[in-house]
């Protein structure tokens, strides 16, 4: 089955059952149905054409997945895009992605305004922009949609994800691929059309969309939609829809704690499964959540884009005496092995980097042959993260060779934001590690040597990258020295620098 034969099932199966919950309202399988083939239709009145890009960069809201499911019904292919870049950042997608219609959350605007290229048509999404077409108003004058053709392995989106080269790479996955993903998300926690996920995460985001969006629209329950994450509005979520499935970085279960001073008045008994991914959660912190949440029903998942992004899970039992696991084997669908070369696999007590292979697995790197070779080896896609076996077999994250940083659950490349930093006429080279943090995870710190004879703040720095990149890859912390050590071949000794860090 594809995407879009997956909506008109679901809706001739329950019509009538709410999809999507947003601000108190309900929007059923028909609804969305309806609403989708009228964005459909518009979309092929504009040009679209089987194949063509569709770039979404939007909250959590309804329009979304009318705008998702209408460029796949019309053929094209979605690009979804974080809200949270900056306008450089967002023109390179649409431009490598040869994104023809740019659809965009209408509080987003001034990042809209800053793009300059012209053959993309763009509209508004949810508030009427001066100078923009919206969405909404255009559905009920659309024209008739003319059904399309569209087949399992046609491509369904493009996930951008950061290299290390700076520049982000497009991962090509098929609506097959997408389905799998969801698949295996419903069998790991054992979805069925009663329950109701709670999107407060992104829907942008692979694991939100993917893994837990459609594995509700596999299943046919119903999703509650939070427009951005609050504390205290996701409390009020999960008490006032009664959600039964969460799924959250980390930092999203600790502020409720630390924010709302009545916290425990909340009736969160609804809950069925809590799941939190980007960052493994420490022993004690594993107890403090299951304590304040009172609940054992925590799973800790492990993916990467490119994979779906299925991976592993730690399940309830294994909190405290596996924290900070990803997990010991493959979710449905997914193999996993730890691997010391290309021919030997770790064994216990030995550490190798994380191969996968998957149902959901990308087709490749758009336009990126070069790259697609690369992370593949006989079918098996190399993760570039490092990982410890202990002796029953949990995986327990070691290192990450592509030199990522996870923070909140956003992954920040030290590459791009060495890059953006670069640009600044005083500095003369810098370098940007990981630090511990203790709700984040890590944060992002940079040793920035400044140009001789001048003078630099970190306050300043910032200041500078604030229109180059999004606000949480920009470095919380700056350390201004007269050198950063480098290995006779020239590269930054980056252990040296986290070993130095205090």
């Amino acid at each position: 089955m594809n995407l879009v034969g997956l909506l008109d099932s679901t809706a001739r199966k329950n019509p009538h059952r709410d999809c999507v919950r947003y601000q108190g309202r309900g929007y059923t399988y028909a609804n969305i149905l309806t609403a989708a083939e009228k964005a459909a239709g518009l979309f092929q009145s504009w040009g679209l054409k089987k194949g063509d890009k569709v770039a979404i960069m939007s909250l959590n809201t309804p329009s979304f997945i009318i705008a998702f499911y209408g460029a796949l019904k019309a053929g094209g292919v979605v690009v979804p895009v974080n809200h949270k870049l900056m306008g450089p950042e967002v023109e390179y997608i649409l431009q490598h992605s040869e994104t023809k219609i740019f659809l965009f959350d209408g509080v987003l605007a001034d990042v809209a305004r800053k793009l300059t290229g012209g053959s993309v048509r763009c509209l508004s999404l949810d508030s009427p922009v001066e100078g923009f077409e919206q969405l909404d108003t255009l559905l009920d004058k659309a024209p008739p949609f003319q059904p399309v053709p569209i087949f399992d392995e046609d491509f369904a989106e493009i996930l951008y994800t950061s290299g290390t080269t700076g520049k982000p790479k497009g991962c090509l996955h098929t609506h097959r691929g997408v389905i799998m993903s969801g698949v295996t998300g419903a069998l790991t926690l054992k979805f069925d059309e009663d329950d109701r996920l709670l999107m407060a995460m992104p829907i942008w985001h692979s694991s939100p969309l993917n893994n837990w969006f459609m594995a509700a629209q596999y299943v046919g329950c119903t999703t509650v939609m939070i427009r951005e994450y609050h504390p205290l509005h996701f409390l009020q979520a999960i008490q006032d829809e009664k959600c039964t499935i969460y799924f959250g970085a980390p930092i999203s279960y600790i502020m409720p704690i630390q924010m709302i001073p009545h916290f425990d008045k909340f009736d969160l008994s609804s809950m069925r499964a809590w799941i939190y991914g980007g960052g493994p959660i420490a022993a004690d912190t594993a107890r403090m959540l299951m304590t304040k949440y009172k609940t054992d029903l925590f799973y800790q998942v492990y993916g990467m884009t490119e994979s779906g992004p299925t991976g592993t899970t730690l399940l309830p039992k294994d909190q405290v005496r596996k924290a900070g696991s990803i997990g010991r084997c493959g979710l449905p669908g997914c193999d996993v092995m730890v691997m010391k070369s290309e021919k030997e696999a770790a064994k216990p007590g030995e550490v190798g980097e994380i191969w996968l292979k998957a149902d959901s697995m990308m087709k490749g790197y758009f336009k990126n042959p070069e790259a697609t070779a690369e992370v593949f080896t006989a079918g098996w896609y190399r993760t570039g993260d490092v990982a410890r076996l202990d002796e029953d077999g949990y995986l327990f994250i070691a290192d990450r060779t592509k030199d990522m940083i996870v923070t909140g659950g956003e992954n920040v490349y030290s590459k791009e934001v060495e890059d953006a930093i670069a640009t600044h006429p005083d500095v003369a080279e810098s370098a940007v590690i990981a630090v511990p943090h203790p709700e984040w995870g890590e944060t992002v710190a940079a040793i920035v040597v400044p140009a001789p004879g001048k003078t630099m703040t970190a306050e300043a720095l910032a200041a500078f990258l604030a229109d180059k990149l999004a606000k949480y890859k920009i470095p919380r912390a700056f350390r201004f020295v007269e050198s950063i050590p480098h290995t006779p071949s020239g590269k930054i000794m980056k252990y040296k620098l986290r070993e130095n860090y205090q």
